[in-house]
């Protein structure tokens, strides 16, 4: 190991989403020396910036971490990719670019489980906000009184409208407001039910992932260092009075094992997989586990690793007559080329497409008094991602359970910092989960059941009418189901008297000082729709905290 010292105030490991952030916040005072350390490498891949290149983004080892999850039973033994990204900006640059912030209930929830009314949805609003730059604020756009209460103007990430529209999707709303889902114009006013299409976080056609909004514009201050390809081995303790203190960590750079040293904190914003994972090998986690791969325990915590949970998506299949879709455009080289030119000269059309287009938030069954269940609706229909498109026309109307209450883990494999861990997500593995799946399959039904779509004489493809019942409906959403990228919660932050809280409602780590952990995985529980947004609010109160704390010192 190098000898020569690498002295910062602050190291934040993991630039993405809400690494990328928090860089930015902490080095806006001159003399705050900050190191943000990245696994993956630059962001300079072209697949990267536009937007449908997430379909070459994804399980691809430049960009991604290549995870899979172990068998699964509620999936009846199937393993999944779970696609994490692996390069500056993170999740954001292989992601889906939707703009979806929850409901007001979940953050309400937040604030009782951990007795802090900071997580309350009131005081996570000034956050969203703070970074936001919405396009109908813009100068001649068009946003109502209303909307100005709930939006920002001038921040770093974008928000805009989609640069494409499908009739079929029009008319698929259309099915989806006949079956009394109503209208909407905005999702993430704290009340999420309704259809309209996706809001996306692009910036004229291009994807705009945190690395361009948080870092690029900072990349000179000079108190600001950014290691990308620098892997992450091991957190490193001194013990410091009462408590272990975490002062640095030691990585792998251009093939040298170096220590970094924190004079005042080091930030995990590694995401749902890889900080439980770092926690683990640093000594912070069960002990049993610990104790099995021969890691002396720093903070025996039993819940780092647990409380996986994820949006399992199960995808209905249409294949329609008389209509317009992707499948029917690029089946044929005319076609491609087609797609091609208009986003060269215009940057529009399905090269400009995020990964779904319509969004619909609604209820399973009448004992939900709030949108229980998301849609992620396509004007495509494949097997599966990565495999070609079908050769007829169809769409394809994607349903999950906004709150799963199956959970799963994370947990090492041994001690060596390559392997990837073990990841279980026990979908499906709760009656109330297999109950919303089979529910949800037929509200799908009942849309497509309504006359602005039944025109297209719709025929379920997938999963097929023939299955009816709950036990046959629940079996076949194991089949199909999938995960839609959103795993949250596996370092939960809680009350001080809960045994499984990993972090404190400031995400400070239990039972040692100088860590903070700022990402997805301090969610107690997931989100009511995509996970992005709210790790990027998430990553905003942490750099008030850390600040706040040096501040009183």
């Amino acid at each position: 190991m190098s000898d020569t010292p690498h002295q910062f105030d602050y190291i934040v490991v993991g630039a993405g989403t809400a690494g990328c952030l928090l860089a930015n916040r902490l080095s806006a005072n001159p003399n705050h020396r900050v190191l943000l350390i990245e696994a993956g490498g630059r962001d300079n891949y072209h697949w990267i910036h536009i937007p449908v290149g997430y379909l070459y983004c994804i399980n691809n080892p430049r960009t991604d971490w290549m995870f899979r999850t172990e068998p699964d039973a509620g999936l009846n033994g199937r393993s999944l990719i779970y696609p994490r990204g692996k390069t500056l900006g993170g999740c954001s640059s292989i992601n889906g670019m939707l703009y979806i912030r929850g409901q007001a209930r979940d953050y309400n929830h937040w604030a009782e489980v951990t007795g802090d009314d900071a997580w309350r949805w009131e005081n996570c609003l000034p956050d969203f906000i703070k970074h936001e730059h919405h396009h109908r604020l813009d100068e001649g756009g068009d946003a109502d009184a209303e909307h100005c209460d709930f939006h920002g103007h001038g921040g770093e990430w974008r928000v805009e409208k989609q640069r494409l529209s499908w009739q079929v999707l029009d008319d698929f709303a259309e099915a989806a407001a006949q079956s009394g889902i109503p209208r909407t114009r905005d999702f993430n006013r704290g009340d999420n039910e309704g259809v309209d299409y996706f809001e996306v976080n692009q910036r004229a056609g291009w994807r705009w992932n945190t690395s361009k909004a948080f870092l690029k514009p900072v990349r000179q201050r000079h108190n600001l260092t950014v290691w990308h390809s620098t892997h992450v081995n091991q957190l490193v303790f001194a013990n410091d009075g009462a408590m272990p203190r975490c002062v640095g960590a030691d990585v792998v750079r251009e093939g040298e094992t170096l220590r970094v040293n924190a004079s005042q904190e080091v930030i995990l914003s590694a995401g749902s997989i890889g900080s439980p994972q770092l926690l683990q090998l640093s000594g912070i986690g069960p002990a049993d586990l610990l104790d099995e791969h021969g890691i002396e325990v720093v903070s025996a915590l039993p819940g780092v690793g647990e409380n996986l949970q994820d949006h399992l998506q199960i995808r209905s299949v249409y294949k329609i007559q008389g209509g317009k879709t992707l499948n029917t455009i690029a089946n044929s080289l005319i076609g491609k080329a087609k797609i091609g030119l208009e986003y060269a000269l215009k940057r529009t059309g399905p090269m400009s497409m995020a990964p779904s287009q319509l969004c619909i938030f609604t209820h399973s069954g009448e004992e939900y008094d709030y949108a229980n269940i998301q849609y992620h609706v396509q004007p495509l229909s494949l097997e599966a991602f990565g495999q070609p498109l079908h050769p007829y026309s169809a769409i394809t109307a994607s349903v999950c359970n906004l709150n799963p209450s199956s959970r799963g883990s994370v947990r090492i494999k041994s001690r060596d910092p390559r392997q990837a861990p073990a990841i279980m997500p026990n979908y499906l593995s709760t009656p109330e989960d297999r109950k919303v799946a089979a529910d949800s399959l037929r509200v799908t039904r009942r849309i497509a059941e309504q006359p602005a779509f039944a025109k297209y004489q719709p025929e379920e493809v997938k999963p097929g009418l023939e299955y009816q019942s709950d036990d046959e409906l629940a079996r076949l959403a194991g089949d199909i189901g999938t995960t839609i990228f959103h795993p949250v919660g596996t370092a939960r932050m809680g009350r001080e008297d809960d045994p499984m809280a990993v972090v404190d409602s400031q995400l400070r780590v239990r039972g040692v000082s100088g860590l903070r952990v700022a990402d997805a995985s301090v969610m107690p529980t997931i989100t009511s729709g995509n996970t992005n947004s709210p790790t990027l609010m998430i990553a905003e109160k942490a750099a008030c905290w850390i600040l706040s704390a040096r501040s009183s010192n």
